[in-house]
């Protein structure tokens, strides 16, 4: 009964906080420059936070040392791209194979980017197709490399990685992939900005959408955690033996969980070529998979909130705070040292060692800020206890 209060009373709680974020991201938006690299971190952070949430579930809720989440978002990424291409302009953006095979595009489908219907349809079901075609792969890889484990696991899901990246690379499949271009004239998130009849934007609304798609997910994925699956995973993870003798089918839930994380990280490629405005398989390298593997480090293995805080800080600390490492500056006639293009990812670098060395178990541990908040309470409840008694 009072675990039930309290799962409910969270619930609740994470309702209000993600409103808040919310009208917070909008309001913001709408007040500041547009030019502001705020917005940058806020939309790029929303889809680190829900790629890193998803390799969290299978890494760090299951147990299993996945390392094939640049592949999954590749793909996730390129569906999305191919779906949403403008009919009239697939000539233009295949111009080197004759144009697409895809005689279609989803957005099209529905009326087109320039309305509503077209435009927030033709986007959500062309990045939901995305997360199932990377579930797909997910499925059929996993079927034998699941049977691997720890470092096996890891080699063999960076191999498919890469391997997807040089196939979707392949000339061949150019009329489908673009062989090695990029895939533009795609939705991004700047087309949810509402404009008048002469296109001036009058209400913003491209952050919004990022951070609402990377809630709903991770709400989605908070509830899986919560669910007896959830338990299966978090047992799986403690000990497979033990797991299997209490009755769990180790081959479903390891095939579940690695099928679900792939899911969501599909939808964060799709979301990650909306804000790149295009998708190209080179940017699906390796680096990209330990980016997002640090930011679980850093958020703290086995936590929700680690991984979105860590997201955005990383983000922020990269793209926006440490900027102006990369600018040569004087002062009179006095250049100041080290200060050039690429100092910013030395100074990012020992900035990431130092906070790995004191943070062994990452920002969050394994901890939620639900448990932080709770822990702070009972702190502060039993001081007034012991002032009144000391009274």
């Amino acid at each position: 009964m009072i675990q039930e209060k309290r799962s409910k009373r969270g619930a609740l709680l994470g309702l209000a906080a993600a409103i808040l974020v919310l009208v917070l991201v909008t309001v913001l938006e709408n007040t500041l420059p547009s030019t502001s690299q705020l917005f940058v971190v806020l939309k790029k952070g929303a889809v680190y936070s829900l790629v890193a949430v998803s390799m969290n579930l299978v890494n760090g809720f299951t147990g299993l040392f996945s390392l094939g989440q640049a592949g999954f978002m590749l793909l996730g990424a390129y569906t999305y791209a191919i779906l949403t291409v403008p009919v009239s302009a697939k000539d233009t953006v295949y111009y080197l194979f004759g144009g697409s095979a895809v005689k279609f595009s989803l957005p099209d489908l529905f009326g087109g980017v320039d309305t509503p219907a077209g435009l927030i349809l033709g986007v959500l079901l062309a990045i939901i197709l995305g997360g199932c075609v990377a579930a797909f792969f997910a499925y059929l890889i996993g079927l034998p490399v699941l049977r691997l484990k720890s470092d096996y696991l890891a080699i063999a899901t960076l191999g498919f990685a890469e391997i997807i990246r040089a196939i979707f690379q392949w000339q061949a499949l150019g009329p489908i992939t673009n062989g090695a271009n990029m895939i533009t004239q795609i939705p991004t998130f700047n087309n949810f900005n509402i404009t008048d009849s002469s296109g001036k934007v009058v209400f913003y609304l491209s952050s919004f959408f990022p951070m609402l798609i990377m809630i709903i997910c991770v709400a989605i994925i908070v509830m899986l955690i919560n669910s007896s699956y959830g338990r299966a995973f978090k047992a799986i993870r403690e000990d497979e033996v033990a797991a299997e003798a209490m009755g769990i089918n180790l081959a479903k839930h390891k095939r579940m969980a690695f099928c679900i994380s792939s899911f969501f990280a599909g939808v964060g490629g799709g979301l990650f070529a909306m804000f790149a405005n295009q998708a190209q398989a080179k940017t699906f390298t390796t680096s990209m998979t330990y980016e997002i593997l640090l930011i679980v480090v850093i958020g703290g293995i086995g936590s929700i909130s680690g991984s979105c805080i860590a997201s955005f800080l990383y983000v922020a600390a990269s793209e926006w705070w440490l900027r102006f490492l990369d600018t040569e500056t004087y002062i009179g006639a006095f250049k100041v040292p080290f200060l050039r293009t690429g100092f910013r990812m030395v100074v990012f670098s020992i900035i990431i060692m130092i906070v790995v060395l004191f943070f062994r178990r990452g920002l969050m541990g394994d901890r939620e800020l639900s448990d932080v908040a709770r822990s702070l309470r009972a702190r502060l409840s039993g001081k007034s206890k012991k002032k009144e008694a000391a009274k």
